[in-house]
């Protein structure tokens, strides 16, 4: 008996197995995704940035931000990039721009910031702080620091941005998420940040701080920048500006790992107070954050990424109430990790995109099970009401990548969304790119990669 169900159990496996290699990959696979007005959804990946100046090739691709940095009215891309295959401690990272030409596809790259003063560049923001009119840009570095960049104006492409390492932040813990608003209204704009304390922290971490810096002076000269810190968690992961109550002035969203705790900051007159929002339904992740009200209640809804799903939070009728938890959907066995929203299928309604985060070494493709988590691209849609399920229509699924943030623009005019991010986790592969939005009267695979030659695309298990 103990050998016969020991066969049959083999039997099982190497049917499973076979059935897997005979599944195609998930960028192979005809895509089922369809328009409003009837038409098949795929994605066609093109590069926009994978080289540094010296032609090695990019690393770490973690954020984005965009912008008419020029002013000559196409937007161009600041985007960060640690510069690690490894946490090494070593303090490196590249800043870069990708200015947009009126060549279709065309973009100049050029280096903002490289080395210790981007060491370990985490994310980025884009805003006219010293308000002569061009977009300058703050980065988050995770060792160590706030770093401004003044943008030099029409000439911003061939001129160096003078910069101003923010001496309250220097050398001070791990900075890994960066907002611009005017919190207090007079018409400047402050700094909202998360400081995670480290690196590569652990729940063993000392709490860092969720803060807000002011700028009341020339913004390269330090002494014109004072900080306030709302409070200190573990493992601070957000800070994002947004007018959750619709009073009319920014609040502020933070979010720390530990506890896995979502903070509302709640602005008064520019003053904040904390209120710790009850979340039900199970994991809350706090690193990327989207809002948008699904239930047309006329109150705004949080978008948050777990390792395991996605899903929005209802927001009650007061601030400290509970946040019921809709659930979107996951990309299991991968992780989500970053979101965006837009209306990608053109019905009239919220969808969402997400990227997942490879597991595998960052320099080389792993021979891992196909229930590992990979470097995932999936978009869910949106069922048009607000207790409807969600569809999950995956895009591609490589052994590496994270897809830690998105961009919704219609890139080419042509009247659908399109979305531009970063991959890391997969160098030689790793930097900027633009996913095209392709539609079709017929299928066609749901995923045309840029290189020929590229991480392994694979299949669901």
């Amino acid at each position: 008996m103990r050998t016969w169900v020991g066969g049959l159990f083999a039997a099982a496996i190497c049917a499973s197995a076979a059935q897997a290699q005979a599944q195609p990959a998930v960028g192979d696979a005809p895509t089922q995704a369809r328009s409003a007005d009837g038409r098949y959804i795929s994605w066609r990946e093109h590069v926009i940035d994978e080289r540094m100046d010296d032609g090695r090739p990019l690393s770490g691709g973690d954020g984005l931000v965009m912008a008419d940095l020029d002013r000559d009215g196409l937007e161009d891309i600041v985007s960060v990039h640690e510069s690690d295959v490894r946490y090494d401690g070593v303090a490196d990272g590249l800043v870069r721009i990708a200015f947009r030409t009126r060549t279709p596809g065309r973009w100049e790259n050029v280096t903002l910031a490289s080395g210790p003063e981007a060491g370990a560049a985490e994310d980025a923001a884009i805003g006219d702080l010293n308000r002569d009119g061009f977009p300058d840009v703050v980065v988050a570095a995770e060792l160590g620091h706030l770093i401004y960049f003044e943008n030099p104006g029409r000439d911003s492409r061939t001129r160096p941005w003078k910069r101003l390492i923010v001496p309250a932040t220097k050398g001070r813990g791990s900075f890994i998420r960066v907002f611009l608003a005017d919190f207090d209204g007079d018409g400047r704009l402050e700094v909202s940040s998360a400081n995670k304390v480290e690196q590569n922290p652990t729940p063993q971490t000392p709490p860092g701080p969720i803060s807000v810096f002011q700028i009341k002076g020339p913004p390269l000269d330090g002494a014109s920048w004072s900080e306030t810190q709302l409070g200190t968690y573990g493992v601070p992961q957000n800070a994002t500006p947004i007018d959750i109550d619709k009073d009319g002035d920014m609040d502020i969203v933070g979010g720390a790992r530990v506890g896995e705790r979502l903070i509302i900051f709640r602005n008064d007159g520019g003053a904040f107070s904390p209120i710790e929002a009850r979340t039900e339904g199970g994991r809350t992740g706090v690193f990327n954050l989207a809002f948008h009200d699904f239930d047309a209640d006329g109150r705004l809804d949080i978008v948050a990424a777990s390792s395991f799903r996605l899903g929005w939070f209802k927001q009650p009728d007061s601030l400290e109430g509970v946040w019921r938890f809709h659930e979107m959907g996951s990309l299991l066995p991968d992780r989500v990790t970053g979101l965006t929203l837009a209306d990608i299928d053109g019905d009239g309604d919220m969808d969402a995109i997400s990227g997942g985060y490879s597991a595998m070494p960052r320099d080389a493709d792993g021979d891992l099970p196909l229930t590992a988590s990979m470097g995932r691209l999936g978009w869910f849609e949106n069922p048009g009401a607000s207790t409807g399920r969600w569809v999950r229509h995956d895009i591609s699924r490589r052994r590496r990548g994270m897809f830690d943030a998105f961009v919704a623009r219609d890139v080419d005019g042509d009247g659908d969304v399109d979305f531009l991010g970063t991959r890391g986790n997969s160098e030689p592969y790793d930097g900027v790119y633009w996913l095209e939005q392709v539609r079709t009267s017929a299928p066609r695979p749901a995923f045309t990669r840029a290189r020929p030659r590229d991480s392994a695309e694979r299949p669901l298990p």
